[in-house]
């Protein structure tokens, strides 16, 4: 279809013998908020056998077909075809929800300095899906301004799948460009059972997030989380059987991090980009708000892939974590830097004068405190929220009994939260 100069946006759709669900998708692009002559949509056929390059061909305004499977950063090479303005990622069974498209380029077009526009991802399920860090992004929904896409030197195709968008983000923000995720953004995912955990996720899992902590990450803290998430990545293959394909994903990992840790060297991230994504600072200054009202102990609710940051803060500001409480992780005798990790539910029936929401994921950190408040009229502290809850936590604990304690623990509420 001729477009009238360029096309505003371009969608980059990577994609592997799922014809039929790449048909539904592309169908339902129609809805955006922008005309059709100004989105072009590019395919890329991971070397399909099902006849997906045809369907696709139908609909799609480009199909490039590649002689092998690349994976979910097969995009780049549809970033590399692609001649619009703006770039928005899907994923072959994620499309935006009516006008998001139009509100994207909104954004960008408002905010000279923004790089990537995250959408907030929902279920099939009603639950929402996120990025483990602060303004992490995920593939199957992010638009890009183009020239920030290339300067930041585009989709890094060796990582072929998880933790791409880490690597991605890391590079925007050290080249200078903002990434915000955007609360009138919104894209459905699917997520078909080919989507399941398999093997071969443990294995990138493992081994592409030891390569994003050597790249970016200064000492001490390339240490600390190197050594955070071999264990979190272990236990959560240890709980799908995969105990094989994380240690191979771990050898590999080790080798190819040490060989980045010294050829990327210069593009370790920034203090203020290192705060930006893991929010040290600003989760300290909440710690010590805690404290400074008389909050002396605490339970973390969530083993967050970024936890290092509250236990950090709690030990610089003499607060103790008495447990931390995740059913994800929960074995005997397991323990997180020493602090015991059980089950939510135990882990609230510990002593304590707050329980904090030890995430710094908004998504998941709103699905924990929704848990945590379902099973306890405890103080809770939840201090990354997208959209605060109808009752805020000074609420809450104004709705408490009254008492001394009380009063202090509602001034600390206020101060923290």
């Amino acid at each position: 279809m001729p477009f009238r100069d360029r096309p505003i946006v371009s969608i980059v759709i990577a994609t592997h013998n799922r014809r039929d669900v790449l048909a539904a998708t592309l169908s339902r692009l129609g809805d955006g908020g922008l005309k059709r002559d100004e989105v072009e949509v590019i395919v890329v056929d991971n070397a399909s056998t099902d006849g997906t390059a045809r369907a696709a061909a139908q609909h799609a305004d480009r199909v490039v077909r590649l002689s092998g499977n690349e994976g979910s950063c097969a995009k780049a090479y549809g970033v590399e075809q692609a001649s619009g303005k703006y770039i928005l990622f899907l994923d072959d069974d994620s499309y935006p929800q009516a006008g998001a498209v139009a509100r994207m380029v909104t954004h960008f077009e408002h905010d000279p300095e923004l790089g990537a526009a995250g959408f907030i991802v929902h279920l099939p399920d009603g639950r929402e899906e996120g990025g483990a860090l602060t303004d992490v992004f995920l593939g199957c929904g992010v638009g890009f301004r183009a020239e920030a896409l290339r300067a930041a030197g585009g989709l890094d195709r060796s990582f072929f799948m998880q933790a791409e968008e880490y690597d991605l983000a890391f590079r925007l923000v050290g080249a200078g460009w903002s990434v915000r995720l955007f609360d009138d953004l919104h894209v459905d995912h699917l997520k078909s059972p080919d989507a399941r955990q398999t093997e071969r996720t443990t294995f990138y899992d493992i081994c592409n997030n030891l390569r994003v902590v050597s790249r970016y990450l200064p000492d001490p803290f390339y240490t600390v989380y190197r050594k955070d998430w071999e264990q979190r990545y272990g236990w959560l293959a240890r709980r799908h059987g995969h105990g094989r394909a994380f240690r191979r994903g771990l050898r590999a990992g080790r080798w190819r991090g040490r060989i980045e840790r010294w050829s990327n060297r210069r593009r370790r991230l920034s203090p203020d980009a290192l705060e930006h994504f893991f929010r040290w600072a600003f989760v300290r200054r909440k710690m010590a708000a805690l404290a400074q009202e008389g909050v002396q102990r605490v339970v973390f609710a969530d083993l967050g892939k970024n936890v290092y940051a509250f236990f950090r803060a709690a030990k610089e500001v003499g607060v103790s974590i008495q447990a931390i409480g995740d059913d994800r992780f929960a074995q005997p005798r397991r323990c997180y830097r020493g602090v015991a990790v059980m089950p939510l539910e135990e882990a609230l029936q510990q002593p304590c004068d707050a329980v904090v929401v030890s995430n710094t994921a908004e998504v998941f950190a709103a699905e924990t405190d929704r848990c945590v408040r379902a099973q306890s009229d405890r103080l809770v502290c939840t201090w990354f929220r997208r959209q605060p809850e109808p009752q805020s936590i000074r609420q809450s604990c104004l709705s408490l009994p009254k008492t001394a304690d009380d009063k202090e623990r509602t001034q600390a509420c206020s101060a923290a939260g």
